[in-house]
């Protein structure tokens, strides 16, 4: 679905390159500022700087004089708001309306008059999010332009929040709407050892374990069948294996080198106890 983020009257350089960066990361890439206060504000320093990286998000990005001028080829607005308004399009949480959209649910909830392009169980073909001037949001006259006013749950006491936070938290919400990112691993996932090697993992440990003197093979009682319970509960991978099978080479090999020398301490029926 076509979307669209609009900045109307943006005071503050570094909140355009914010914003930039926020969209880059959820990916958009439509910006559109309408009056900003700096008409070099796209090459401004604060601003690159705070775009870090979202260069391309800002090479595209457009400056308009109105927000008519800013709408075409939108048929839902979205206006921003920390507070609900008294007369207007109805407020609700980004989650919220984001499911009834994905829906086509929102016909029905629309006053009348604001229905715009939208028809049952169809998705519009672009949606716009309007966010205000830093110091005064936005106007009246535009949010009642809207379908809706998004209003991010927040703390009661302090709900303010800065433009490019804001538009990355709806940017967020609207991206897992439409279905977000998988996550990527750093590492392929590890295979899950089978029972052949986790059998003969259990057989190296007991051998490491009688050598040891902790397990009394001739008194075996239920330690190994608790241990084979507690590595298939482990779901251990090959890697796993690896590693224990390792340590019980190396208890094999300095039971060797000193022989005769034994725990304190015996496994009688998979519960521990002083030797003797």
């Amino acid at each position: 679905m076509y979307t669209r983020f609009i900045l109307i009257n943006t005071s503050h350089a570094g909140n355009v390159g914010a914003a930039a960066r926020a969209m880059k990361t959820m990916g958009f890439d439509d910006l559109v500022l309408v009056a900003p206060r700096w008409a070099n504000v796209l090459r401004r320093e604060e601003t690159i700087q705070r775009a870090s990286g979202a260069l391309d998000v800002l090479a595209k990005c457009r400056i308009v004089d109105t927000l008519d001028e800013a709408l075409d080829g939108i048929s839902h607005l979205c206006a921003t708001a920390m507070t609900p308004r008294d007369f207007g399009p109805p407020t609700r949480t980004p989650r919220e309306h984001f499911d009834l959209l994905s829906k086509g649910e929102l016909l029905a909830q629309i006053p009348k008059g604001l229905e715009g392009d939208l028809t049952p169980n169809a998705a519009p073909a672009g949606v716009g999010f309007l966010f205000g001037s830093e110091r005064f949001g936005m106007r009246n006259e535009d949010v009642y332009r809207c379908h809706v006013c998004l209003s991010i749950p927040s703390n009661p006491q302090f709900g303010s929040l800065n433009i490019g936070a804001a538009l990355q938290v709806i940017a967020y919400e609207w991206r897992l709407a439409l279905g977000g990112f998988g996550v990527e691993m750093a590492t392929a996932p590890s295979a899950l050892a089978d029972a052949a090697q986790v059998s003969g993992m259990l057989t190296h440990i007991e051998q490491s374990l009688v050598a040891l003197g902790f397990l009394d093979p001739a008194a075996p009682k239920k330690l190994m069948p608790r241990l084979n319970g507690l590595f298939n509960r482990a779901q251990v991978t090959q890697e796993e294996i690896h590693i224990l099978r390792g340590i019980a080479k190396a208890i094999l090999q300095q039971s060797a080198q000193a022989p005769g020398r034994g725990a304190d301490l015996v496994a009688i029926d998979g519960d521990i106890a002083p030797k003797g």
